[in-house]
């Protein structure tokens, strides 16, 4: 007669090998979250730039079938629980897709373009900082490397 530890190593195998597992690990995770999230506490305003941000994220993690974390993404962040149109995402970051690209979440577009460009500056792009203006702060303030 197997042990109550064989059985809860050939329960946690079977769980694990048929991908069941992880999916209850990050369900708990997200309900922990919400049974803890306090409502209460208002959230700061969403930028626009957030909230593209934060659709691109969560267009990845559906795509990837992360659904938990991505419901978390969306309790945490304030985001919208109806996702954002694909093309008006598309307009407001400038992309112009063909049908093959429609068929990824834009994010993968994005990375792609970025890692087959060569660009200018050998293979290099210069980002300029663009920190929301919830963002910006008297760098006073701040702690500094030192601290």
């Amino acid at each position: 007669m197997a042990t109550i530890t064989e059985l809860n190593c050939a329960l946690r195998e079977s769980l694990e090998s048929r991908g069941v597992l992880g999916q209850l690990k990050a369900r708990i995770r997200a309900e922990v979250f919400n049974a803890l999230d306090d409502q209460s506490e208002p959230r700061p305003a969403l930028s626009h730039d957030n909230l593209l941000i934060n659709e691109l994220i969560r267009e990845y993690l559906e795509f990837n079938k992360y659904r938990y974390t991505a419901s978390v993404l969306t309790a945490e962040s304030g985001q919208p629980e109806v996702p954002l149109d694909r093309q008006f995402m598309a307009n407001e970051l400038k992309v112009v897709e063909d049908p093959s690209s429609r068929s990824v979440p834009l994010l993968y577009g994005l990375l792609s373009h970025f890692l087959s460009s060569s660009g200018d500056s050998g293979g290099k792009l210069f980002l300029r900082g663009s920190a929301p203006a919830t963002l910006t702060r008297d760098p006073n303030t701040l702690p500094g490397p030192e601290s």
